[in-house]
This record gives structure tokens, C-alpha cells and sequence, in this order.
């Protein structure tokens, strides 16, 4: 695959995690032409406290020497819950974001994605209850990451207690912090069953990072582009009209991470996304 069309999208590290260091990871994907990059935090990846000063300082002067760029750290949100009923758990769970922030501060990186918590799929609590928590956590975290040079980019999920974007945006309207940016994920937007095209509109006042891979609507998933129903084509238009100037963060977990990952480049390339489209300018 020709670089430039690796380099017109970032790239996720998601699929790398079990088998790369982030540093080994990022001269992997620079390799293929990838400039920008959004890193996941998991320990013997990228760890918070598995990276001293001299560590960070050493990353951070290797991706000057790529000519590269990390846009976001990223928590997967499985282990941890801002929104737990157990107030040990959102303690140890904005403890760890904290360290991340700090992190994310020592390297340049100017967002920490998050989400908003999670509800129990059997009996869950209000949901006023799980938006104390999460406001809770945002009076921590948010002053947190402004002292350490970062913002907190929170994800639309459809497994969170506030699974589509309308009701995320109307919360984080209701907090008020304009610092509070969104991460928005088209499959997940899709798998919550929402027009994408309107949920990226209706995101756009705190918009700071798209996120792109393919799923169906019965099993969530992060496929390689192309292999789920995402329709793709629809958010062109709506990435023109909210005038999103940031490359679309490619994001999909697969065990063929190489093949997969350059595929789905040159698919988005095909649907028109890339230099006109994936950087609107």
C-alpha cells in the first residue's frame, strides 16, 4: 500500500497490544506510513507505572525522531468503571485515569479518551445515580488533566450507562466544562442503533477525534472496514459540515492486525475518506 494512504488516517494500537510495546508498535505502523497514533493503555504495552521520567522522556524524543504523533491515550474501560456502586472500585478506577492523565501530560498527548461508566445490564442502578458518579469523576479528573497539559475526550458506548450521543451530550451540557471534548466511534454509534451521520452532527460542539471500524448491529464488534454494515458513505458529508480538521483514528481489533489495518485504509480511500474527506480542510 502506497504510504500517503496510511498517512492520511491515524491508527489505533488495539490489535497490538498482546504482542508489541507501544514503542515497537509505533515504529511498526510508522513503517507503513502511519504518522498519528491513538495508544492503549495496558500493562506490558503502555502502563502507567511500568514508565519512569526517563522512560517518558524517551518516548516522547523517539516520536519527534518518526516525525510522529500520539493524539489520545486510551483506557478500554473493561477492568475499571467510573460509574461502579462500589466506591472502592470508582476510587481505584479515577486513580488509575489520574496516573494516565499524568501520562498523557509527559508525553504531549493533548487527550485521554474515557468513557462515561457502566450500568449493570441486569439491575441497573438510576440513571441519575450513575450520572452523580460520573460527574463525580469529571470533578476530579477534569482539573486533573488542565494542571497536566491534557483534556479528558469522553467515548460514546453502547454498553455505557449513557449509551448514545444525544444523551452524552446532553449530560456533559449539563456539567458545563467546554474543556470536555468527544471521542466519537462510528460503529458504536451504529451498533446503539443511531443514524451515525446525525450522532457525529449532534457531537460537534465538543468534537476532537473520530474513531472508525465496521460492526453489524446483532454482535458488537471492531471489524476491518468493509466486513460489517457501517455505512461509511453517510458521515462524509456530515465530517464536511461540522468541518472536522483532525485525521479519523482507524480503531479495529483483529488478529491479522497488518493486512487488516492497511485494508481498511485503502476501503476508506475507496468510499472517499482520506486527505479530502478523513482531513477535511
Amino acid at each position: 500500500m502506497p504510504q500517503n494512504s496510511a498517512s492520511a488516517f491515524g491508527c489505533n494500537t488495539y490489535s497490538y497490544i498482546l504482542s508489541h510495546t507501544a514503542r515497537d508498535c509505533l515504529n511498526h505502523l510508522a513503517g507503513f506510513g502511519f504518522r498519528e497514533f491513538e495508544v492503549m493503555m495496558v500493562p506490558g504495552h503502555c502502563w502507567p507505572a511500568e514508565m519512569d521520567a526517563a522512560a517518558r522522556a524517551g518516548l516522547r524524543k523517539h516520536l519527534t525522531s518518526l516525525e510522529a504523533n500520539i493524539v489520545t491515550l486510551n483506557m478500554p474501560n473493561i477492568d475499571m468503571n467510573i460509574a461502579g456502586i462500589a466506591p472502592e472500585m470508582r476510587a481505584y478506577t479515577i486513580g488509575i485515569l489520574k496516573r494516565i492523565v499524568e501520562l498523557a501530560g509527559d508525553l504531549g498527548v493533548p487527550g485521554v479518551v474515557i468513557g462515561p461508566g457502566k450500568a449493570n445490564p441486569l439491575f441497573p442502578a438510576p440513571k441519575e445515580r450513575l450520572t452523580g458518579y460520573f460527574f463525580a469523576a469529571l470533578d476530579e479528573l477534569a482539573p486533573h488533566a488542565k494542571k497536566c497539559g491534557t483534556a479528558l475526550w469522553v467515548e460514546n458506548m453502547p454498553l455505557a450507562a449513557l449509551p448514545t450521543i444525544d444523551e452524552l451530550m446532553t449530560t456533559l451540557e449539563r456539567y458545563g466544562n467546554p474543556d470536555i471534548g468527544i471521542a466519537w466511534d462510528a460503529p458504536n454509534s451504529y451498533f446503539a442503533g443511531e443514524d451515525i451521520a446525525a450522532s457525529l452532527i449532534r457531537s460537534a460542539p465538543r468534537l476532537k477525534l473520530v474513531h472508525l471500524s465496521d460492526t453489524g448491529q446483532a454482535v458488537y464488534k471492531h471489524d476491518p472496514i468493509g466486513t460489517g454494515t457501517v455505512p461509511f458513505a453517510t458521515l462524509l458529508p456530515a465530517l464536511a459540515k461540522v468541518g472536522y480538521r483532525g485525521r479519523t483514528m482507524i480503531e479495529i481489533t483483529t488478529t491479522t492486525p497488518d493486512a487488516d489495518i492497511l485494508a481498511s485504509a485503502e476501503r476508506l480511500i475507496e468510499l472517499g475518506f482520506g486527505a479530502s474527506a478523513g482531513r477535511v480542510s
